[in-house]
């Protein structure tokens, strides 16, 4: 059998795209694979500073007195103390926490005193003269005197006299009427301390500086010192199922006493406004103790008992020399009491000058 040329070129053509679709699909597993790579391994999860082996996270330490960045202290290294850090207060609770030492300083000007001076019309030549020439000289814009009746010499001297009209006898109903004057004008200042004296004190400044300081005018601060070794009792009847015996301390107002401003406004519902007037008659008690009740009694606050206020009741004589200038108050109970005639160093003699 004999075959045509075009023939055998077009089975030639055929055969050759057989071939070339078989090495088409041949080259595929004909060629060397590529080697594989190294798996990505996984990021590490970031941890927190001082996890693990029994520490908290970091935010479970913050909440636990950490500091807030979140860093972690080596317990046995010494640890610097926190910036501003200041001594520890002791217990305010403690009733008898006369120690300001161990206290962290306020910053305290003398303009955030107010300084409340209990007066009667009759002692305003034989007592506020000796005042003003002496130690008032030096805060007239903080002293507030409280009396009873007009004095237009006592204006011509200056300072800041307050008429409360209120009795100039010296009863429980008189003295309490003025105590409500001066607290209402305590709270009209925005002061942050409210100090009552009375006109028989020499109050020594910067002695009453360096103590308030010692305490925040913001807690609730009750400065003074008692004239007896006990609490007071007296029948309560300001509860409407019968009167009941109640124990407090009171700081007594001869010597002097001092509230912060933060426990003065807590005393708002007894004392403002006349309350305190009426708060005094339902314990029928003076003005000093009615205060210490209020605080004491009614808002629980304790006392902070100090030696450093003086009333005429005590033998001034025995406070050394070296000590009289770091005491807040001095009282006198006129020339003829020889036991309030302190012994200061000078050049005036007894006669000379008596009323030292």
């Amino acid at each position: 059998m004999k075959l045509s040329p075009v023939g055998i070129s077009k089975r030639c053509f055929l055969v050759s795209l057989a071939l070339c679709a078989l090495l088409l699909l041949l080259i595929p597993t004909l060629q060397t694979p590529p080697r594989q790579g190294e798996p990505p391994k996984p990021r590490p999860h970031a941890r927190a500073i001082g996890a693990g082996r029994g520490h908290p996270p970091q935010s479970a330490r913050n909440a636990s007195g950490h500091d807030e960045a979140g860093n972690t202290k080596d317990s046995s290294a010494p640890q610097p103390p926190p910036p501003g850090a200041g001594p520890q207060e002791p217990d305010r609770d403690a009733p008898h926490a006369s120690s300001p030492g161990s206290r962290s300083r306020e910053p305290l000007e003398l303009k955030d005193v107010f300084i409340a001076v209990k007066t009667t019309r009759k002692y305003h030549k034989s007592r506020l003269q000796l005042l003003f020439q002496t130690w008032v000289s030096e805060a007239k814009e903080q002293t507030f005197v409280f009396t009873d009746g007009e004095d237009a010499e006592l204006k011509r001297a200056g300072g800041n006299i307050i008429n409360t009209n209120c009795s100039a006898a010296h009863t429980r109903q008189a003295l309490c009427c003025k105590m409500s004057v001066e607290y209402d004008k305590f709270i009209e200042s925005q002061k942050k301390w409210f100090c009552h004296m009375d006109d028989d004190n020499y109050v020594i400044l910067p002695s009453l500086l360096q103590l308030l300081s010692s305490y925040s005018h913001t807690q609730d601060v009750y400065l003074g010192r008692p004239s007896l070794d006990h609490p007071i009792e007296t029948a309560e009847r300001v509860k409407s199922d019968g009167s009941v015996s109640v124990k407090f301390w009171f700081a007594t107002g001869g010597a002097g006493f001092c509230i912060s401003r933060g426990l003065a406004l807590k005393m708002s519902p007894w004392a403002s406004l006349g309350n305190f007037i009426t708060t005094a008659e339902k314990i029928r008690l003076p003005d000093d103790c009615t205060i210490g009740y209020i605080i004491e009694a009614l808002l629980e606050v304790p006392l902070k008992h100090t030696r450093l206020f003086h009333s005429h009741l005590e033998n001034l004589q025995r406070l050394r020399t070296d000590s009289i200038l770091k005491q807040v108050t001095l009282s006198y109970g006129g020339f003829e009491n020889r036991r309030n005639v302190v012994s200061i160093a000078g050049g005036f003699s007894l006669a000379e000058d008596p009323s030292r």
